[in-house]
């Protein structure tokens, strides 16, 4: 897959370079004078890392958390599918060999990038791209127990199509964190690289970096759930028989089952915690306390040019009038001051 993104780049690339900034990322551009001039007008906000004015406020604390709570489902659902599932399969419960599982994890990879873009194509079309994340995100909490319980039917097309209905939900989801990622800072955009910075590597490191550890411990649980089943329906009837496949399939499930509580907590995060900028009010007291002072000091510049101007006007006036001999309009002729003699 690495090397495959060699081949990506170039388009990529191409993409990129040739794609507009969206409508909401250019009109906060324009307010970046504005803030620039709250900071100088605050010399302790001025002063200040940026990391510590994202973490003094409140309102950044709470997108900050709600973006690592959107972000921990996406992140644990890329490494599972991407790394472990592979291993999953391979390794660990042995139902293919490992040529086979790297074989089906870059079909799947590669199908999940076409679905990405269709993804993210798709959003635009969104008043809010956020509202495609709320319908990705339930997807998401039904297709990864459905996921794993495929992987138990010891056929290769329900290996395939346990990964692709999974693949597609979260390519709902992740092509649009790009940009939502970006756009959830839009309140203060000087922010929005920090805001950005903290909140992926944040969750990608807690839930992303952890993923494989956890999921393999689920695994080695379901295998001492199942074991306990085993030896519990030999004391009862002298074997398991009487226990059904379906009982068995339950424990299975556990890793499906910890990525659907993720997804759970991305959806509360990005329906009640994270507000999204066109939900928020960028009139607030400071803001218009900055407008109002640079348009007072505006019409007082143009007041003083005027009144310079003005003066300036009379000087040229008078200079000219005197040189030419006229009288000045206003003002009589020249007398001498008269001389009384006692």
């Amino acid at each position: 897959p690495f090397l495959f993104s060699l081949i990506l780049a170039p388009a990529l690339y191409y993409i990129v370079s040739h794609t507009e900034e969206s409508k909401l990322w250019s009109e906060r551009s324009e307010q970046k004078d504005t803030e620039q001039m709250i900071r100088e007008q605050d010399p302790v906000v001025h002063d200040t890392p940026a990391v510590v004015d994202l973490l003094s406020s409140p309102f950044r604390r709470r997108q900050l958390v709600g973006m690592i709570g959107v972000l921990s489902a996406v992140s644990s659902s890329f490494y599972t599918l991407f790394l472990w599932t592979p291993v999953y399969l391979s390794n660990l419960r042995g139902i293919m060999s490992e040529q086979e599982a790297d074989l089906l994890n870059f079909f799947v990879i590669g199908t999940q990038i076409f679905f990405i873009v269709f993804a993210g194509k798709m959003s635009d079309s969104f008043p809010h791209r956020m509202d495609l994340v709320r319908i990705g995100l339930p997807g998401m909490i039904v297709a990864a127990p459905i996921m794993f319980g495929l992987f138990e039917s010891e056929s290769w097309f329900g290996y395939v199509i346990a990964q692709l209905q999974f693949g597609f939900c979260l390519s709902l989801v992740q092509g649009v964190m790009a940009s939502w990622e970006v756009e959830l800072w839009m309140a203060d955009p000087t922010l929005s690289f920090t805001g950005v910075a903290i909140g992926h590597n944040v969750a990608s490191t807690l839930f992303g970096g952890t993923m494989p550890l956890v999921a393999t411990g689920l695994y080695y649980r379901s295998n001492s759930l199942i074991q306990n089943m085993q030896s519990s329906a030999e004391e009862a009837n002298g074997g398991f028989e009487s226990v059904s496949e379906y009982e068995f399939l339950w424990p299975r499930l556990l890793p499906g089952f910890y990525l659907s509580f993720l997804s759970c907590v991305s959806l509360y995060c990005i329906s009640f915690v994270v507000r999204h900028p066109h939900d928020v009010r960028t009139g607030d007291s400071r803001l218009k306390q900055a407008v109002l002072t640079e348009l007072d000091n505006k019409a007082s510049s143009r007041k003083k040019k005027s009144s310079k101007a003005d003066k300036e006007k009379k000087r040229k006036q008078l200079e000219k009038s005197l040189q030419s001999g006229e009288v000045v309009e206003g003002a009589g002729a020249y007398e001498p001051p008269q001389v009384v003699l006692s």
